[in-house]
């Protein structure tokens, strides 16, 4: 039989040769691999005879019952799809409608959003929490029909399978599902092994919500390699170095926002992570600052910035940081260095022609970790997926350079796409349920205040509203996540336009750095 691309058959394997050894650890509980993987059996049996489309949906948080819920679904030959629990009750009764899911997983955070009108757009099969962690129960209509467990291996697929869909914010209003393939997924792992010792006494710290493509790194990498998945509470997100030495965490992967909250709070001090083995930053510029004050916390540790959009599964380029590391020096970041062995990246111009040596332009990738495209959008895949001579890029959006060494560097985004808190947000999703807030086509959202490049919050400006403040706020959260409703909300009298009769974003950015304007601050 060929190799099997399932990612769950890592996982498989080190429950068959370690079978005592911790692979999962949630609020002190520790799970071992043998047990992980018969929890793991039992939801697969029950979701395989359901399938049809073949997609799952997660509605969890970095819960147990998520972690089961996904490599149940990868065993039983699934497409796992995360989802956020912080979503308003319409996009998620949106999204079951567009995705046409066989089955849905909650934890018992999930379990509570299910209203009777969550309920009746859900698919059949729905499976709640049990009497204990990482166990199930069916509270759907679906027909309880199960396989035999004895001898249930992982299915078998190939590398084009589609190991999971992660949604990320559009500039249409619709999000965007980038399709990521089980092939592209072991190109990563495989890159990942060759630079990084991971070990089966590693003991990982899952800093992410799965509906966070860091999520898959996490989990991924420490179960290949036999180790134990530590999830991390919201209050211990606070406190990174705590978390860690209270745990002996080896292994990191974060967004650098963590390390700054952190830093605030005066819990980096130096020499208080000797556990850590490898950290790695990714999802936002990583700023020189914080590479440094991390490096001297973890003296043990290898530090690397690893750069890459979901369409690229994780991260493609990667960049070793020490205290005279190369750095992006007009921006005080830490650049992004060379591609993934598998991965091609190069700087084009706005007609997708290469440009020279050190002149900025758009960073494409190209490879075996890209993406199959965007799921049920055609259009828009062959727009940001072209072929090139023959070769399949991914335009990213992102400016960039490369210098005379050979070594990327990062210079934000091309468009108004931002990264907030690890969250990757379209500034026209915003700008798209502003308007309908509001009842107005003048209004948009601006990134601010920036800090070292990287957004910190969100305004929302408008004029020639047809509704008051309070009442476009309650709109924007009933149909927004929490890290997309501006904290903010200005009426403007006059919005400044640019030469093509837009509304120019950067001229609000300008005036909220000068305050140079008479606003109400929305409540």
């Amino acid at each position: 039989m060929s190799k099997n691309f399932s990612i769950a058959e890592p996982f498989n394997l080190n429950a068959k040769c370690n079978s005592a050894q911790d692979a999962l650890v949630s609020a002190g509980a520790h799970i071992s691999y043998g047990d992980l993987a018969a929890k793991v059996q039992t939801l697969a049996a029950a979701v395989r005879p359901g399938m049809s489309h073949g997609r799952v949906g997660i509605l969890a948080s970095r819960s147990v019952e998520a972690c089961v819920g996904i490599l149940a679904t990868a065993w039983a030959g699934g497409t796992y799809v995360p989802i956020s629990l912080k979503l308003p009750a319409a996009r998620l009764i949106e999204l079951f409608a567009m995705l046409e899911l066989d089955a849905l997983i909650v934890d018992r955070a999930g379990e509570l959003l299910l209203s009777p009108e969550l309920a009746a757009a859900a698919p059949a099969l729905v499976f709640a929490p049990g009497a204990s962690a990482g166990e199930f129960r069916q509270i759907g209509n679906g027909h309880p029909d199960t396989v035999d467990i004895a001898g249930f291996e992982p299915a078998q697929v190939e590398p084009d399978h589609i190991a999971y869909i992660e949604f990320t914010s559009g500039t249409t209003g619709k999000p965007k599902g980038v399709m990521v393939s089980a092939g592209a997924v072991a190109s990563y792992l495989e890159a990942m092994a060759g630079w990084y010792d991971f070990r089966p006494g590693d003991r990982a710290a899952e800093t992410c919500d799965i509906t966070f493509d860091l999520s898959v790194h996490n989990m991924l990498t420490t179960w290949k390699a036999g180790g134990a998945l530590y999830l991390m509470r919201p209050l211990d997100m606070l406190a990174p170095a705590r978390f860690i030495r209270a745990n002996a965490i080896t292994t990191w992967l974060s967004v650098p926002s963590v390390v700054a909250m952190a830093r605030k709070t005066g819990g980096l001090a130096a020499d208080s992570m000797p556990s850590l083995r490898i950290s790695l930053f990714c999802g936002e510029p990583l700023p020189v600052e914080t590479a440094r004050a991390w490096t001297q916390a973890a003296p043990n540790s290898i530090v690397d910035n690893i750069y890459g959009p979901t369409e690229a599964t994780i991260a493609c380029l990667r960049q070793t940081w020490t205290q005279a590391g190369r750095q992006t020096e007009t921006r005080g970041i830490v650049a992004i260095g060379h591609p993934y062995p598998d991965m091609q990246a190069r700087i084009v111009s706005s007609n997708g022609k290469p440009v020279a040596t050190g002149e900025a332009g758009e960073i494409a990738l190209a490879g075996a970790q890209l993406a199959e495209g965007y799921f049920q959008q055609p259009a828009l895949t062959a727009q940001r997926f072209p072929v090139v001579d023959g070769t399949r890029w991914y335009l990213t959006g992102d400016s960039g350079y490369v210098d005379d060494d050979g070594v990327f560097h990062h210079l934000g985004r091309l468009d108004n796409q931002i990264k907030l808190h690890g969250h990757r947000v379209e500034l026209e999703e915003i700008d798209t349920r502003l308007r309908e807030a509001a009842g107005t086509d003048m209004a948009v959202a601006v990134a601010w205040p920036m800090l070292d490049g990287v957004a910190e919050g969100l305004v929302g400006f408008y004029s020639n509203a047809q509704s008051d403040h309070q009442h476009i706020a309650n709109e924007l959260r009933s149909v927004l996540p929490p890290h997309m409703v501006p904290a903010r909300l200005e009426h403007i009298e006059h919005m400044p336009l640019n030469a093509n009769g837009k509304i120019d974003r950067n001229a609000l950015g300008q005036m909220l750095q000068t305050q140079e304007f008479g606003l109400e601050i929305a409540s």
